[in-house]
This record gives structure tokens, sequence and C-alpha cells, in this order.
């Protein structure tokens, strides 16, 4: 069974950084993608960042590139995302998910077919 849990969420000030964890179990990477997304209260979620596995290759949204960096070790089948800069319009819900047929090159919602139950990020201005 594929399981994602989330973690690393929380209250922070503006510019300030957090490093979201999803810890994997179930399944190892290798050829398949996993997202991060987010959802602000009374907004669609939204794709965030995402990372291939089958070459490494990373997106980012325009809203975070050059402050969020997507990353892995596989040996924890944990995958990370670290977040510089924060502004206060980085609060939401943020979720992982795994893309388990690794045909996603994009966080794309619907190429995804397991999801974590999300970790809360604040920032505060």
């Amino acid at each position: 069974e594929v399981q994602l849990v989330e973690s690393g969420g929380g209250l922070v000030q503006a510019g300030g950084s957090l490093r979201l964890s999803c810890a994997a179990s179930g399944f190892t990477f290798d050829d398949y993608a996993i997202g991060w997304f987010r959802q602000a209260p009374g907004k669609e979620r939204e794709g965030v960042s995402c990372i291939n596995f089958s070459d490494g290759r990373t997106f980012y949204a325009d809203s975070v590139k050059g402050r969020f960096t997507i990353s892995s070790d596989n040996a924890k089948n944990t995958v990370y995302l670290q977040m510089n800069r924060l502004k206060p319009e980085d609060t939401a819900v943020y979720y992982c998910a795994a893309d388990t047929t690794g045909s996603a090159w994009y966080p794309l919602e619907y190429a995804y077919d397991s999801w974590g139950q999300g970790t809360q990020v604040t920032v505060s201005s």
C-alpha cells in the first residue's frame, strides 16, 4: 500500500525558512514522480514543484522559483521541499503526492494517484 506522510510545517515569520518532508512507504522512488502541492483557504489546490525520478528532472511554479528547492534522500525514501524567503502568500496546507506511473513532469493534480494528509504552513507578516 502506497503511503505518504508530510511533516515539517509550522508557523514562521516572513523571510524565514521551513523544510517539509514527505516520507513514502509501500514503494520506492525508482521511476516514479513526487509532487508538492498547496491549498490556501478559499483557493484551489495548486502545484508547487515536482521531481521525476526517471531522470531527476525538477519543476517549479513561477511563484516559488528561486525560493523553494525539491530534493530527495532515496535511502530514506523521503522527498524534501526546502522553502526559503517565505512570504505570507505561501500560507497554505502543503501536500505531497506520488505519480506511480512515472509519467508526470509537472505538478498537475490529475497525474498523481496517491496523496498525503497535508501539513500546515503559516507565514506571518
